[in-house]
């Protein structure tokens, strides 16, 4: 049961307020049910700033799933931010391909390189000196003071507004939300164990408070939940209208010279900054349908279907188109020739893996 205090807030009959006095049963639940994660710390021990941060970075609109052996890899490769950051840009690269959003990879070793040279290779352990590095913006500065430096920090993730919303029943879409998502979940956030209560929350909304289905008789703040008792938890969050992504197109060219493909690296900036990529057409609203931008003349063959490939502001479709050429043909300015058997080792994209994947099964 809950009642007004005197500020308007909502408290328990204790008159605590009514998310503080949440904070301890949601803590009690994660003491017992914490996620085992290779970058967490175990329970009482202090978390190393550079797997909180490292961590982070690579959770950036992806997966805990996606994100476990990516991190293992790099955590063996460069034990530290100082072996981060002596690294070459181009093998940080390599190691990222397929996670996505590689600017976070280039971010990242600007990252470390201003921790060594600029705070000594140590983290440092404020918020607002967090933001104040590459690539770090408020969730992420927030996260990493909480769980690494245990300040009071407001971390508030996808699963976190999902909770929040849920737990206060906001019928507006989470992007029109956000001011008040963040007030509440400023008011919820205890002093103590504020890393704990970061984590807590959003292994509240990974395992129990899920996007579908979500597990309301086992949820530690299943009481006063406003979507549980309205029988509105699979509702809320109410999805915002999505604007159409536009439609561009570009052909990509698979070239071998016996067991050599042709390829080249993207620009350093932009989407797709510093990638391995077969080369291809500019990507806009005409295509290259007749493969006119092939950067070797040759004999072409046009695979029977396009490669499709969804970015944040845009769909593509590439058509792909294959050759050969003879063994002593030189790659063209900008191109090279790597061993077909090596593309692995490249730092290739998620969409470029697909073209490799389509030439393999038409090609």
């Amino acid at each position: 049961m809950t009642r007004k205090s005197s500020t308007g807030a909502e408290t328990s009959k204790t008159g605590v307020p009514r998310e503080i006095a949440a904070a301890p049963r949601l803590l009690e639940w994660y003491d017992r049910h914490r996620r085992a994660l290779p970058w967490r710390a175990p329970p009482g021990e202090s978390a190393d700033p550079y797997a909180v941060w490292l961590s982070e970075i690579m959770l950036q609109q992806t997966t805990v799933a996606a994100v476990k052996a990516y991190y293992v890899t790099f955590l063996a490769l460069w034990p530290d931010v100082a072996a981060l950051a002596a690294a070459p840009v181009d093998e940080i690269m390599k190691r990222w391909a397929g996670l996505g959003y590689y600017s976070r990879a280039r971010n990242l070793h600007a990252c470390a390189q201003t921790v060594v040279a600029g705070h000594g290779g140590r983290f440092p352990g404020t918020e607002a000196a967090l933001r104040a590095l590459p690539g770090i913006g408020p969730y992420t500065a927030a996260a990493i003071a909480a769980i690494a430096f245990d300040q009071r920090a407001v971390v508030i993730d996808g699963n976190v507004d999902r909770v929040i919303v849920r737990r206060h029943g906001i019928e507006q879409p989470i992007a029109l939300a956000k001011p008040e998502i963040r007030r509440l979940a400023d008011a919820a956030t205890p002093a103590g164990r504020p890393g704990d209560y970061a984590q807590a929350m959003m292994d509240l909304g990974a395992t129990i408070c899920t996007p579908r289905k979500p597990a309301c008789v086992i949820c530690p703040l299943a009481e006063g939940c406003v979507a549980r008792i309205s029988g509105r938890q699979e509702v809320l969050p109410v999805k915002g209208v999505k604007a159409a992504r536009p439609l561009r197109l570009g052909s990509v060219f698979y070239i071998r010279r016996g067991t050599e493909v042709l390829v080249r690296t993207r620009p350093p900036k932009g989407l797709l900054g510093g990638m391995t990529e077969f080369p291809g057409s500019a990507w806009d609203a005409v295509g290259d349908p007749e493969g006119k931008a092939a950067p070797l003349a040759a004999i072409h063959r046009r695979l029977p279907a396009p490669v499709e490939h969804g970015f944040t502001h845009f769909e593509l479709r590439l058509t792909v188109f294959v050759a050969d050429m003879p063994r002593k043909t030189p790659a063209p300015d900008g191109c090279r020739w790597v061993p077909e058997e090596g593309l692995d080792g490249e730092a290739l994209p998620g969409l470029m893996r697909k073209v490799a994947a389509a030439v393999n099964l038409f090609g």
